[in-house]
């Protein structure tokens, strides 16, 4: 890989640098197996410096103009955006994705510095109005500090621009540590920074490997000088980083797992509901937290719409190298990863699902794992309530629509939720009823930088994206002006 934003050490204080002890951990192509990089293994010490360069930086930072932040992030997107097939390659390569997708996650990146770019000028603020004729009562917007920043490997660039851009825009500085599967593509966003002439501090960069992403993600909860942290990841790994910030207690934004459901009702249009459930399971190989995971459809629909997805399946769907033209399936993220699809898989036939098509690695081995529908699902196997985080489709089979509602809110998790008819009526009783932050109807791909994403129950703690997102990185004071004989 010779590129011009591939980056393998720590970006801290504008500088790069190897972590203090030299240390390094291998990135791997899970498509090939192979050995990308040795990235730079930060230490406690490290981290420590990229706190104190954020807070050094935050010092100046908080009392530029929302007009000159916007002018950073505007910058910023352009960087993106003029490098987009460069990130786009080095994501592919680390994570697996298809290039088309690695590419358009680099488009939705930007996105996110465009919109906060803009949003930052709308912070307003409020005059309350008063009983004392003496007095003024004002509230202002306020940055709320550093801001520890722990990204997911499945939208390694997405997820990062969602949340640093937000806190940009509202005069945070942040400490970003990157999932330890998908460091480069976090340290070519540094490249871009430090291309475009962000000025020192404001973005800090520290990977580290498996072996110490437990250590660095407490030191993040728990140094004082961080105010904030937002973390995207795994529901489990959330209650944990959650715990950890009571000692200091930092505001916490936590973006969790999903259950999703897909419901399709009689009265849907085939082949839109087909479309949609292909779009949102199958996107990054299911490995999304808001991929369907509990595909529901009503008895008069369910024959036919299995016939219909199971062909759309085999005509659209092909796994390989995500970097090879034609591909859209690419490898799941690490040998961990396959054992529990797997896992899952040989669960649900164990309880009786039928395997329609897949249900096995292919011959070609490696981190593959061949795209699978499954019949006859029920509550008593494990992908019921396990996320799947991969290519298999489970479907179960309901009568009524207060059946469906009942088995898509069976779940402690509600991020996002799906549902397909044609009855408006119902589209709104339903979409209403549904314990989910995230509802599409008759629309599987939800996410854009101008609406709110975030969770219910256990799915996560806050909003991102929209005004939302922006607040999250924001501090409200009220100021009482008193004495003042108007």
């Amino acid at each position: 890989m010779k590129m011009a934003l591939l980056r393998t050490q720590l970006y801290i204080d504008g500088h790069w640098r190897q972590s203090s002890d030299q240390a390094t951990f291998d990135v791997l192509n899970p498509a090939t197996g192979q050995v990308l990089q040795a990235c730079s293994d930060a230490t406690a010490e490290d981290v420590r410096d990229a706190c104190e360069a954020a807070a050094n930086a935050f010092a100046s930072f908080k009392k530029t103009t929302a007009k000159e932040r916007m002018v950073i992030l505007n910058k910023l997107r352009d960087g993106l955006l003029e490098n987009k097939k460069e990130i786009g390659q080095i994501l592919c390569q680390e994570n697996g994705k298809p290039i088309g997708e690695a590419e358009g996650e680099v488009g939705f990146a930007a996105s996110f510095f465009d919109w906060f770019g803009q949003e930052g000028r709308r912070a307003y603020g409020q005059v309350i109005p008063t009983v004392n004729g003496d007095r003024q009562l004002v509230c202002v917007k306020q940055p709320c500090g550093v801001a520890a920043i722990i990204t997911p490997w499945n939208f390694p660039i997405g997820m990062l621009a969602r949340k640093a851009a937000a806190a940009l825009a509202a005069g945070c500085t942040v400490v970003i540590k990157p999932a330890e599967d998908t460091p480069l593509t976090a340290l070519a966003f540094a490249a871009v920074c430090e291309r475009v002439g962000v000025p020192h501090g404001l973005v800090n960069v520290v990977p580290c490997s498996r072996s110490r992403v437990a250590q660095l993600g407490r030191l993040l909860c728990t140094e004082p000088l961080v105010r904030l942290l937002s973390f995207t990841g795994s529901t489990e790994v959330g209650r944990l980083l959650y715990r950890d910030c009571a000692d200091t207690v930092k505001r916490i934004h936590l973006e969790l797992g999903g259950n999703a459901p897909f419901v399709v009702f009689d009265s849907a249009e085939l082949q839109m509901a087909v479309t949609g459930a292909m779009a949102a399971k199958f996107r990054n190989t299911g490995q999304t937290c808001v991929s369907t995971n509990r595909l529901l459809v009503q008895a008069g629909i369910y024959d036919r719409f299995v016939e219909a997805l199971a062909e759309a399946m085999k005509t659209t769907l092909k796994f390989g190298d995500g970097s090879i033209a034609g591909n859209n399936q690419g490898p799941l993220i690490n040998r961990k990863q396959l054992e529990k699809v797997k896992s899952l898989v040989e669960d649900a036939v164990s309880h009786g699902a039928h395997v329609v098509m897949g249900g096995k690695q292919p011959p070609e081995g490696g981190l593959f794992y061949e795209p699978t529908l499954l019949t006859g699902a029920t509550k008593q196997m494990k992908l019921y309530t396990e996320e799947i985080f991969g290519p298999v489709v489970a479907i179960y089979k309901f009568a009524t629509e207060e059946e469906a509602v009942q088995i898509a809110n069976d779940t402690n998790k509600g991020l996002a939720g799906y549902l397909y008819t044609n009855d408006y009526q119902q589209s709104w009783r339903v979409s209403m009823a549904l314990e989910y932050g995230l509802v599409g109807v008759n629309e599987s791909l939800t996410s854009t930088c101008e609406a709110p994403f975030g969770g219910f129950k256990h799915s996560g703690i806050g909003k991102e994206g929209a005004q939302e997102g922006l607040e999250c990185f924001m501090e409200t004071k009220y100021i009482c002006f008193g004495g003042l004989k108007m």
